[in-house]
C-alpha cells in the first residue's frame, strides 16, 4: 500500500516530467462569470502549407459570422475537390492494387463532438462525410464499405476519384516493384513520387469557439486498408474548446504512437505556449520511434508536421527539421510561416 507521503511525491515527480497537470488558473470560457466581460479571441485559421488557399476561405467565413468547423471544413474542401492536388479527395494517390482511400476526421470544440470516416472509397470529400457522422449519429466513427454507403445514404455522390495523372504515377509505381514481372519498366529519369500527403486545418472565432479536421488520401502506394493519424481522434487532430486545437501532416505511424494532438493540446492547458508545446510533442515522438527508423545520430529518418492554436488566437508550426512552414489567416491575411524546428536539415539522417 503507498503511503500518502509517498503518493505526494510520485506525483510531484510526475508532474516534474510533464505527465501530469500543474494546478492553473481556470482557463477562460466564451461565456466567462456572471458580470464579466465575454471572453475575446483573435480570429485566426491554422493549417498545413497546402492550406494556404483554404485558410483565407475558413477566415472571411469566421468573421462572417459562420461556425467554426463549417469554415474550416469549407477551407480542405478546396484541395479535396482539386484533382491537381494528389494529397487528398479528387486525384489523391492510390493505394497498392490502384484504389484511392481516404481518411478524415473532425472535432467541434462548442459541442464537444467528433467525427470520423477511414478507407473510404469513390467520395472526394471525406471530411464531410466525417461531419455527417458527427451530426448525424451516436458514434464517432465509420470505416470501409459501410462508411461509403453511409455517405451515399446521406446524400453524396460516388465518383471515380482516380485521375489519370495519379494512375500514370501509380503505373510506373508497380512497373519497378519486380524487374521480373510483366510489366514494362518506365524511363530511369522518371521520379516516383512517395508521400503522406494530408491536409490539416485549425479555427477560433473571435468568441472563442474552435474547430479542427484533418483529411487524407495517406500513405501513397500503402497497404489497402492501411489507417494513418488523420482519421484517429487525438493523434490526426484534436480539439478542447478551453484550451485550444492541434493537427499534424506527415508520417501517421510514428505520430499514432504518441497521440500528439491530444498531447499538444494537454501541454498548452498545462501554459505552454504552442509552439513550445509542438516541440515537446516532436520529442515525444522521436522518444517512441523504434530503432530502425533512427539514423546513427538518434535523429528520425522521416519527419512529421504540426500545427496548433491556442483559445487566444496565438498559434504555431513545428517539425523535427528545418525548412517546413505553414499556412495562418488572421487579420494580416493569409500567409505562409516557417515552423519551428528541433534540427538543422544537415542532421537528418541518409
Amino acid at each position: 500500500m503507498t503511503n500518502r507521503r509517498d503518493f505526494l511525491q510520485t506525483a510531484s515527480a510526475l508532474a516534474a516530467a510533464g505527465f501530469l497537470p500543474r494546478a492553473l488558473p481556470a482557463m477562460p470560457t466564451q461565456l466567462g462569470s456572471i458580470g464579466a466581460e465575454p471572453f475575446r479571441a483573435r480570429p485566426c485559421v491554422v493549417a498545413s502549407a497546402n492550406g494556404l488557399r483554404g485558410v483565407q476561405v475558413a477566415y472571411d467565413q469566421i468573421v462572417a459570422g459562420t461556425d467554426p468547423l463549417d469554415a474550416a471544413i469549407a477551407g480542405v474542401n478546396i484541395q479535396e475537390l482539386d484533382p491537381d492536388d494528389q494529397s487528398v479527395g479528387l486525384g489523391g494517390l492510390p493505394n497498392a492494387e490502384g484504389v484511392v482511400q481516404l481518411d478524415a476526421s473532425c472535432m467541434h470544440g462548442p459541442t464537444r463532438r467528433a467525427g470520423s470516416v477511414s478507407c473510404i472509397e469513390d467520395i472526394a470529400t471525406p471530411s464531410l462525410v466525417a461531419k455527417a457522422v458527427m451530426d448525424y449519429t451516436d458514434h464517432v466513427m465509420l470505416v470501409g464499405p459501410h462508411a461509403r454507403r453511409f455517405a451515399i445514404e446521406m446524400g453524396f455522390t460516388p465518383q471515380n476519384l482516380l485521375t489519370d495523372k495519379s494512375r500514370q504515377d501509380w503505373l510506373r509505381w508497380r512497373a519497378r516493384l519486380n524487374p521480373n514481372d510483366a510489366w514494362l519498366d518506365y524511363d530511369g529519369n522518371v521520379n516516383i513520387r512517395f508521400h503522406t500527403g494530408t491536409i490539416n486545418m485549425n479555427a477560433v472565432t473571435a468568441g472563442g469557439d474552435m474547430a479542427s479536421v484533418t483529411t487524407t488520401s495517406g500513405m501513397s502506394w500503402k497497404v489497402p486498408g492501411r489507417v494513418g493519424d488523420s482519421p484517429i481522434i487525438g493523434a490526426g487532430q484534436y480539439c478542447d474548446n478551453t484550451v485550444g486545437a492541434a493537427g499534424s501532416t506527415g508520417r501517421g505511424e510514428a505520430n499514432i504512437k504518441a497521440c500528439g494532438a491530444f498531447l499538444a493540446v494537454e501541454f498548452m492547458r498545462q501554459g505552454l505556449g504552442p509552439e513550445e508545446a509542438l516541440l515537446r510533442v516532436m520529442q515525444r515522438v522521436i522518444a517512441m520511434t523504434e530503432d530502425r527508423l533512427l539514423g546513427p545520430n538518434g535523429r528520425p529518418r522521416f519527419d512529421l508536421q504540426f500545427y496548433a492554436l491556442a483559445k487566444d488566437g496565438t498559434f504555431a508550426g513545428a517539425t523535427a527539421y528545418e525548412g517546413a512552414s505553414f499556412a495562418v489567416c488572421d487579420e494580416r491575411g493569409a500567409r505562409l510561416e516557417k515552423c519551428a524546428f528541433l534540427f538543422k536539415a544537415s542532421e537528418r539522417p541518409r
